[in-house]
């Protein structure tokens, strides 16, 4: 399932509510920004509306959705498509698709958009295809609205059966087959990759988890002095990569995932489960944080929640806060600014879940430059020893220890 990748333009829509302040909105929609540039698409105008909650009909308020009308009907402004941030209900697109009548997309159907467009294995491409299928089949109705009008009546006041009806009916039945061939596909695929997992279970394994464009690929690279692909793109790998790595004799496997992000659609979530059983399965995640970004601790935050979810949040974890030399390109005060941010990390909320039970170690380091790269390794290297140690202490029962 390929996407046609275009250069267009789009106006971005999202709401300020009780749940989400006006500054996090505005964070958020950087992100979304960043999510539909790396489609191609340039984001040139935001429309924000402050409700208790989105409206059930059309998202926004109606006065609202005619501002947005109005600048998308400006021939001036070429806009080709509006990007609401959070998912729409399928009544919800209906309704603004209708009125506006121009492509509109919410947050979820542009995250699956870059999924299938960075999607390069057969499996990556029939896990992303299940999960369009199973975002596109609630929203199936509005596609044929129009087919629906041809629809006639009968001589005894009944409604007969229109071609927009039928036409739902065979592309349900078609989505539905599909999402259950792919389902067993992805089935076989998994299968496989346990037998992969238990024939790997005599090492140490080691999962790299982190919010997309932190730097997973890049310090993977580093560790195992291989080259994954890289770049400053949101989800720019998908596929689950997995490297033997060395350090001082010490050998280990080293898993990269793919990364998480705000509103991950929970299609997504469920489709790519074999990313998720690597880091179920490791026995040690490196949480790798992006210290240069503004909302970093969002995104330390999204990533916790991730891992609760999925019930591996008490796995033995080390916090690495990653690109430290983004500060010397980007600002003149590097040395006060670094040393800012890491009191932020060490004096508050996040320096108690870095030094809890589980989660504890953390360092700063710089993938790109390899700055304090050997301290890191030290560290890794005796949590690495540490459970080696252990299991062999539970299987012999004596300490004749590594």
């Amino acid at each position: 399932m390929g996407v046609e990748i275009m250069i267009t333009q789009a106006v971005l829509v999202g709401l300020v509510t009780h749940e989400q302040s006006e500054a996090k909105l505005s964070e958020y929609l950087d992100e979304l920004e960043f999510l539909a540039k790396t489609l191609g698409i340039r984001s040139i105008k935001r429309f924000t509306q402050r409700l208790n909650c989105s409206n059930s009909v059309s998202f926004v308020g109606k006065g609202k959705l005619q501002e947005i009308k109005n600048f998308v009907e400006n021939k001036n402004n070429k806009v080709d498509v509006v990007i609401f941030d959070d998912e729409l209900s399928p009544k919800q697109i209906k309704n603004v698709e209708t009125f506006l009548k121009i492509k509109i997309m919410d947050r979820t159907a542009l995250i699956l958009d870059i999924f299938a467009f960075r999607a390069k294995t057969a499996h990556s491409k029939k896990q992303v295809e299940l999960a369009k299928c199973i975002y596109m089949l609630p929203r199936l109705s509005h596609l044929w609205t129009h087919l629906e009008r041809q629809s006639g009546g009968g001589s005894d006041g009944f409604r007969m059966r229109g071609p927009g009806e039928s036409q739902l009916e065979t592309d349900r039945r078609i989505i539905l087959n599909k999402i259950v061939r792919l389902k067993d596909d992805l089935k076989k695929i998994n299968n496989q990759k346990v037998v992969q997992r238990y024939n790997r279970k005599q090492m140490v394994r080691v999962a790299l988890v982190g919010y997309t464009n932190v730097g997973k690929s890049t310090l993977m690279n580093v560790l195992s002095k291989s080259s994954v692909f890289a770049e400053n793109k949101l989800f720019a790998t998908l596929d689950t990569t997995v490297r033997k790595v060395t350090i001082d004799s010490l050998v280990f496997l080293l898993t990269d995932t793919v990364g998480f992000v705000r509103k991950l659609p929970v299609e997504l979530i469920k489709s790519f489960k074999s990313t998720l059983d690597e880091i179920r399965e490791a026995d040690l995640l490196i949480h790798i944080v992006d210290i240069s970004h503004s909302s970093f601790k969002d995104q330390f935050k999204v990533v916790m929640q991730t891992l609760r979810e999925i019930n591996r949040e008490e796995k033995p974890l080390i916090t690495v806060f990653n690109k430290i030399d983004l500060f010397s390109t980007k600002f003149q005060s590097e040395n006060f600014l670094i040393k800012k941010r890491i009191e932020d990390v060490l004096s508050g909320e996040l320096n108690k879940i870095c030094m809890s039970e589980f989660y504890k170690g953390y360092t700063f380091i710089s993938a790109k430059t390899k700055q304090n790269i050997l301290e890191f390794k030290q560290m890794l290297y005796d949590k690495i020893k540490k459970i080696y140690n252990q299991r062999f202490f539970l299987l012999h029962g004596c300490s004749n220890l590594i």
